[in-house]
């Protein structure tokens, strides 16, 4: 399938995808006036920076040599999650669009993880990805409910209580 130098490429990219949501995540938190909404994102931070470093305890380059000097950086100006983030702030904030600008990264960085651990046959490696899959599917979950809220929809605990009467 891959090589170890194409398989530690693509771990190499995820750290960097995962500091990009870390930072999409703080930079709309601090846009955010609903204090809820804004949990939620900073939640999603932290969390995303947890993934990354579930990346990097696998990466054997030695390019990255510390962990917290590299989450440190600034945002990268390349990161398509910032650029769209940005955009849309220059467009005037607006919570709702962000919420579904996260679903929607949410949802293709879940495919492009699972897509990659079908391509992996270090089992260590794939577990890791697969994990990440897990956690980023559950964080299109959370995002789906805090947009469910702020958009005064039933929530999913609800629909039993609607459905009945």
């Amino acid at each position: 399938m891959f090589e170890n130098t194409d398989v530690q490429e693509a771990v190499k990219r995820s750290i960097q995808v995962e500091k990009n949501a870390r930072d999409f995540y703080r930079l709309g938190a601090s846009h955010m006036k609903d204090a809820q909404a804004r949990k939620t994102f900073e939640l999603l931070a932290s969390e995303e920076a947890e993934h990354a470093k579930w990346f990097y305890d696998i990466y054997e380059g030695s390019d990255i040599p510390d962990f917290d000097a590299f989450m440190a950086v600034d945002p990268s100006p390349d990161s398509d999650w910032l650029s769209d983030l940005e955009k849309q702030l220059m467009a005037g904030f607006n919570v709702r669009r962000a919420m579904e600008l996260a679903m929607e990264k949410e949802l293709k960085l879940e495919e492009a993880l699972r897509q990659m651990s079908d391509k992996i046959t270090d089992s260590k490696v794939r577990e890791v990805f697969l994990l990440n899959a897990k956690s980023t599917h559950h964080h299109y979950e959370l995002i789906e409910s805090e947009y469910a809220r702020l958009m005064g929809m039933v929530h999913e605990t609800d629909i039993d209580t609607y459905v009945r009467e």
